[in-house]
């Protein structure tokens, strides 16, 4: 299959999967999650939507939980929104990009802040002052 074809079903289950979790569902487990992208397989026979759930982790374990129960009525949703023969099987999966950014700028942060400045390290043209002794 083309692989701008492929895109564009991605992009629309992205947009089904995202509108429907934050306006069609009622489910009081899944709350704080985004959408960040999805994937599909070749034959249009399977969808992994990626999403990023904040909270604990046992929060997220119950959110996608609650996900993967309402994956049918998501999937149905995305069925009205696509003209395609199959519809694509959506599987949730946790996406840690998200979280890992978040730690990589904390560390970011934390080493900047423990170097040394330049005015710490002395001259900045590279000369080093002497002191005077007085013997």
């Amino acid at each position: 299959m083309k692989p701008h074809r492929l895109a564009r079903v991605a992009e629309v289950i992205r947009e089904v999967a995202s509108e429907t979790i934050l306006f069609g569902l009622r489910d009081p487990r899944v709350k704080g999650v985004t959408v960040t992208r999805a994937e599909v397989s070749g034959d249009l026979q399977h969808a992994k939507v990626y999403v990023s759930v904040m909270g604990t982790e046992k929060e997220q374990k119950l959110c996608l939980h609650g996900l993967r129960h309402a994956a049918g009525f998501i999937q149905a949703k995305v069925a009205s929104r696509l003209q395609t023969r199959f519809t694509p099987v959506i599987r949730f999966v946790l996406d840690q990009g998200v979280k890992k950014s978040i730690e990589m700028t904390r560390l970011i942060k934390e080493a900047l802040a423990r170097s040394p400045t330049p005015a710490d390290q002395g001259s900045t043209d590279g000369t080093v002052e002497e002191e005077a002794s007085d013997s």
